[in-house]
């Protein structure tokens, strides 16, 4: 498991009190270089990634390559046959951990177009595997070079996409004398790294890093050889099960995905868009999963998105497992429990820990280990800790599971602690944030490139900054948590107190955060002089979500995020087409953000404004149908009226985890769907669009629910079939 510091953007010109890094990637460096394209096809298992053009190519200098544990393994894997690059009929992914990639020759020198068909297979499991097949369609017998060009830098992950250190003279080379395999060793101090490639039949011959093979091929004869690329996998990784190609394209329900897939819900709708989106989120969520090993068990986790993100995060993580989690608690408890297991324990600046905080990200690559990255984890979040205590409550609502609250009692309280005493840096009811480490986020929100939180003149506000929605995840928290005090944790004295904090926390709140100007809505924000921060952002939507508007100021609130300012017909804009900087393709400056609005609409779906949140989600819902039914991590803000299909954001991670999780978590809004004394309840406004619903085999308390609506009639009952 692991984590990212410059995940969001972190241009030349930082926030005020934050020092950036050469090293630390910027958003714009994520574009693919033109060797890759936007073709590029991705295959990938637990913390495992292969990224190559759509021939199944990674030419050097590119940013692709094989990818485990935050370390290139693979920078370069190119196949030719006589000195040619092959032509591309038809690639793809076969599933999250497969692609095939169909090709031929160009017209050569002896050799005819299309003469010689190329079939490469590959899956990424317990290492990489690669299988190549050759079939003549000449007329006569062809003789062939066939040659694959190896090669490894062993760049970290955060140099990949930036600048990567020339390691050349650290690196040894060396292939077996039969031909049989390659291997590329590198150490640098106490940190070693290797590269085995092997391969089957072997090489006739060796060039430097080049396998080469000579085929000589009859009419219609075949000619296959298999490589294997093995990976190091850690103490507490599950290896990978997919282990040949029979398993990797195998039938569907033949390997252990499908499996998995049988043991979630099963969703039923009039809608085709419903049915096609919510099983593509299913399936990613299958491939961004991380299985690591605790005590005697093994947990699941979302990480949070390919392919520069297949680690452990707090707030992704965190998150997606809150939206996922009326449709199974699997991730929840997994990331329960990992993020527990890091929570902090000493205040440290250079990863900006302290005690009780949960992490941003971990990270295990060289500039890790070697310490140049404090990533081990890295704690510069001010609200993980918040939404960790929110999802253990979502988590038992679900569940009723009491004894795993009060496995995780402690470290509720420590979080608890880190609220009062660390993250209200100056005492005034707060949470607010400020990075301390030299190489630390200056935002440290979920809006954390570095001009996320601006005033509506476009001036960057001073640190330290306390954002409004983080001061509601409190709320929320505290209003949770008060309820787990009276329930499973046992301490009537605790609750009290936590009830009292929250609501001097909604009465202070509302008092200085709200603006009366623009029809009324609240602040981004107060910055270092409490200043309030005036920019109308997609942020108060989660102020819905958490509860704490008075429900005299909802309408406000909910014709704000309506208004053609923030709701573009696609979603929610992360800030107001009325503010300065206002930038349809601005990563937190008029984007929207899947994730973000699912949010939103659940916090309309709070206060009763169910048309309006079922407005967000038909919107999305349609948005996903021109990405093949996948929701990216963003999308440009411009209106729908100017565009008439969703605009891609440039870098998008596409799949994504909170994303991903967005469909379930608006379809828990349309119907309605709770929690509640230990029973799954519903109140259904589904739209005309979706029509019926039916979601079969639901796990919560233990057991398994059938759940049916159309419009605003449904029923919850236990399944024929109800142990779980």
């Amino acid at each position: 498991m692991t984590a990212e510091i410059g995940k969001r953007a972190t241009p030349a010109d930082p926030m005020p009190g934050t020092t950036t890094d050469a090293s630390i990637p910027s958003a714009t460096a994520r574009s693919l270089p033109p060797e890759l394209g936007p073709d590029a096809i991705a295959t990938l298992e637990g913390r495992s990634f292969m990224y190559s053009d759509i021939a199944g190519d990674v030419p050097e200098g590119s940013i692709g390559g094989l990818v485990h544990a935050d370390t290139r393994f693979l920078n370069r894997w190119i196949l030719t046959v006589n000195g040619a690059r092959l032509l591309v009929l038809r690639a793809g992914v076969v599933d999250h951990y497969s692609a095939a990639f169909f090709l031929t020759n160009p017209n050569l020198p002896g050799l005819s177009a299309n003469s010689v068909g190329v079939r490469r297979l590959r899956f990424v499991g317990d290492g990489m595997h690669e299988r190549i097949e050759l079939q003549s369609f000449a007329a006569e017998t062809v003789q062939l070079e066939v040659r694959l060009q190896a090669g490894n830098d062993f760049a970290d992950l955060f140099e990949i996409k930036d600048f990567v250190r020339n390691r050349s003279e650290q690196i040894t080379r060396e292939h077996a004398q039969d031909g049989s395999s390659l291997w590329f060793r590198y150490q640098n101090g106490d940190y070693e790294a290797a590269t085995q490639v092997e391969a089957s039949p072997a090489a006739k011959r060796v060039e430097g890093d080049d396998l080469v093979w000579a085929v000589e091929l009859d009419p219609d004869a075949t000619w296959s050889c298999e490589l294997r690329v093995p990976l190091r996998v850690g103490p507490q990784e599950v290896v990978p099960s997919h282990r040949d190609f029979g398993e990797a394209f195998a039938p569907e329900g033949d390997d252990r995905v499908s499996q998995w897939l049988q043991q979630m819900p099963k969703l039923d709708s009039d809608s085709h868009t419903v049915s096609r989106v919510v099983a593509r989120s299913a399936r990613d969520l299958v491939a961004l999963r991380i299985e690591a090993k605790v005590g005697d068990g093994v947990i699941m986790l979302p990480a949070a998105g390919l392919p520069w993100f297949l680690t452990l995060f707090g707030r992704d993580t965190l998150l997606t497992a809150y939206q996922t989690v009326s449709f199974g608690p699997a991730l929840a408890k997994g990331a329960l429990l990992a993020l527990a297991h890091f929570q902090g324990t000493e205040r440290n600046d250079f990863k900006d820990e302290e005690p009780g905080k949960i992490l941003h990200e971990i990270r295990t690559g060289e500039l890790t280990q070697l310490g140049l990255k404090p990533h081990s984890p890295y704690y510069g979040t001010a609200d993980a800790t918040i939404l960790w205590l929110i999802l253990l409550s979502e988590y038992w609502r679900w569940t009723g599971d009491d004894d795993f609250v009060r496995s995780l009692g402690d470290n509720a309280r420590a979080a608890l602690r880190w609220i009062d005493e660390f993250g209200d840096r100056d005492g005034d009811g707060y949470v607010e944030y400020q990075t301390r480490s030299p190489q630390g986020l200056g935002n440290q929100c979920w809006r954390d490139s570095w001009d996320g939180v601006q005033y509506a003149d476009g001036t960057i506000p001073a640190l330290p900054i306390a954002t409004c929605e983080i001061q509601g995840y409190v709320y929320d928290a505290k209003r949770r948590l008060a309820e787990l005090a009276d329930g499973p944790l046992e301490d009537a004295e605790l609750g009290e107190r936590l009830r009292g904090e929250a609501e001097t926390l909604h009465r202070r709140f509302n008092d200085d955060f709200w603006i009366a100007d623009r029809g009324g809505y609240y602040a981004i924000g107060l910055d270092g002089d409490k200043r309030k921060i005036d920019s109308l952002t997609s942020n108060i939507g989660h102020l819905l979500w958490s509860g704490i508007v008075p429900e005299d100021r909802a309408a406000v609130v909910a014709r704000q995020l309506m208004s053609d300012g923030l709701f573009s017909g696609w979603g929610i804009r992360t800030l107001s087409t009325g503010d300065t900087s206002f930038n349809p393709i601005g990563y937190h400056l008029g984007t929207v953000w899947p994730h973000d609005s699912s949010i939103v609409a659940l916090g309309l779906t709070r206060y009763g404004f169910r048309d309006e949140a079922n407005r967000i989600a038909l919107a999305l819902l349609e948005a996903a149908e021109y990405s093949d039914y996948r929701l990216p991590e963003a999308f440009s803000g411009y209106s729908r009226d100017v565009a008439r299909f969703p605009i891609p954001y440039p870098t998008a991670c596409s799949p994504q985890a909170w994303a991903t999780g967005a469909p379930l978590l608006l379809l828990r809004a349309m119907l309605g769907l709770e929690a509640k004394d230990r029973r799954v309840t519903l109140d259904p406004n589904l739209p005309d669009e979706v029509g019926r619903v039916s979601i079969g085999g639901l796990r919560a308390f233990g057991t398994r629910w059938d759940v049916e609506a159309v419009g605003r009639n449904g029923y919850v009952r236990l399944a024929k079939d109800h142990a779980a």
